[in-house]
């Protein structure tokens, strides 16, 4: 399941150029912007059924963090 959330965020965050790592914080992407935020958080609910307010994004910080949080439903 890690390989798929990592590809699908890659994917939703349109990500071409370099590796994504668990451990990578995502809020430093080079990508990162408000369209990546809605298109991670449209990924989320989509693929996971995953719905997270916009507080508890916010404290999210590493893609593991986001992983872990999906992983917890």
């Amino acid at each position: 399941m890690e390989q798929k959330f990592l590809n699908s965020l890659k994917e939703a965050m349109d990500i071409e150029a370099h590796e994504v790592n668990m451990t990578d914080n995502f809020r430093d992407y080079e990508e990162w912007s408000s369209l990546a935020y809605l298109s991670v958080i449209a990924m989320l609910d989509e693929e996971y059924d995953f719905q997270i307010e916009e507080a508890d994004f916010r404290k999210l910080q590493t893609v593991e963090d986001l992983y872990n949080a999906v992983k917890s439903k």
